[in-house]
């Protein structure tokens, strides 16, 4: 297939779907056009190397003078800041004349920050449906706003989201209207945007709204035969975004207190970029226990390392990498249920899972005591995402999601192409029932 794939920013090993499924599409012998924006010299690196795999790249710089503009500019609208946060006119003049230069089979464009593309080129589109337009949605963010307009630790992330909530909202539901299909990464979230479209769309039908997991590379986050380190545990993230800082201080605030009664020398590494005061602060009170690196080059010495990993993420949407990562490094994981709601993991055998903060505490100390049983969690876990998260099956599902739209779009075309025939036929033989009489 020629492919033209829409992303709102660089694909990287950061930004992982976006660049998993690009670089396996173009391994599996399709012609892939990456639309993108950056706004660093890394990230134009990125796209360099990309390019290095055989992907025809197009991209434009997003200025934050450009993104502050978007977000003025649609504050006194009924649109939400997300969906015109990364508009770039240049790129979208880029993309229009790439799609005049030559027939794409598919365009599939990621998140609710690119939609704004793939609407541009649905009113560019003629009647034969062609190109088929595909909208990765990843998650709902109005799913995830919804959890973090009550539960967020970060004032900015509780006003922006109760802000954006009812837009989000709206406009998430009409999207799932306006695309061929919609991909989510996980069962909640096709249900939270079906609800959406429901509520905001009343028709007998919409789009498909189908699942396309993420996957994990599993070459890269490998586990090694270094041995761990006595009771140690690793937190994984971005920690500027809103869930990681919440997860991160229910951990310390809540959790920790336990072990730490138990076993004052459990140390706890939050690994990741960005770590807000209100986290600094913390760390600066636990006497030594609690580390934070910042940003890292590498994370995977820390999860090949860790006695265990913890994800205590108290609300959130689609799956989480930093689980699925930790689980190809062969680390036991202490999870909550929405850390692994997406996620076909069995509790107490490929995942440990406990919600309330004695129980996560009880699990991290048996399995800290408990070395067989520590292994045993992280070969299983290693096991379940090779059979369940393997970039290579996701993109053959990818695949087949396009191939069946097409075929879709291709057949309402014939049927509106038989109707328009129809039609003609019915005028052409009006005039002489008009005779007739």
């Amino acid at each position: 297939m020629n492919i033209l794939f829409i992303v709102p920013y660089t694909p990287n090993l950061i930004r992982v779907r976006s660049y998993q499924l690009l670089r396996g599409l173009a391994r599996h012998g399709h012609s892939v056009t990456l639309a993108a924006l950056w706004s660093s010299d890394e990230e134009r690196a990125d796209l360099a190397r990309l390019e290095g795999e055989g992907i025809r790249v197009i991209a434009r710089r997003l200025t934050r003078q450009r993104s502050a503009l978007n977000c003025t500019q649609t504050l006194p609208t009924g649109t939400p800041l997300q969906a015109n946060f990364c508009w770039e006119p240049s790129l979208a003049a880029d993309i229009d004349a790439a799609l005049t230069r030559q027939a794409f089979d598919v365009v599939h464009v990621e998140h609710l920050r690119g939609a704004r593309y793939g609407l541009e080129v649905l009113a560019q589109r003629g009647a034969s449906r062609s190109p088929a337009v595909v909208w990765d949605s990843v998650d709902s963010i109005s799913y995830l706003f919804e959890q973090a307009a009550h539960a967020s630790r970060s004032v900015r992330g509780r006003l922006m989201t109760r802000l954006e909530l009812g837009r989000t909202r709206r406009h998430e539901g009409r999207l799932v209207a306006a695309f061929d299909r919609t991909l989510v990464t996980s069962e909640i979230d096709r249900q939270a945007l079906l609800t959406l479209a429901e509520t905001y769309t009343p028709r007998a039908a919409w789009p498909p709204v189908t699942v396309v997991p993420n996957g994990v590379d599993l070459a890269y986050f490998t586990p090694t035969d270094e041995p761990r380190e006595p009771a140690t545990l690793a937190f994984s993230g971005k920690m500027s975004y809103h869930a990681n800082v919440t997860a991160a201080a229910y951990l310390l605030e809540q959790v920790m207190p336990h072990v730490w009664a138990a076993r004052p020398t459990v140390r706890v590494q939050i690994v990741g970029k960005d770590p807000p005061p209100l986290l600094r602060r913390m760390a600066d009170d636990a006497l030594g226990v609690v580390e934070l690196t910042g940003a890292v080059p590498d994370m995977r010495p820390y999860l090949r390392r860790a006695t265990l990993a913890v994800a205590p993420i108290p609300y959130g949407a689609g799956i989480q990498n930093k689980v699925l990562e930790a689980m190809a490094c062969g680390a036991p994981v202490v999870a909550t249920r929405q850390a692994v709601s997406a996620l076909a993991a069995r509790p107490g055998v490929d995942v440990a899972v406990a919600d309330e903060p004695t129980a996560m505490s009880v699990a991290i100390l048996n399995l800290i005591d408990d070395a067989p049983r520590r292994e045993a969690l992280g070969r299983a876990g290693r096991v379940y995402v090779e059979r369940h998260h393997a970039w290579e099956r996701i993109v053959h599902r990818l695949e087949n999601v396009y191939d069946d739209t097409r075929d879709v779009n291709a057949a309402l075309s014939a049927s509106a192409e038989a109707a328009a025939d129809g039609y003609a036929r019915m005028g052409a033989l009006k005039p002489m029932s008009d005779a007739a009489h």
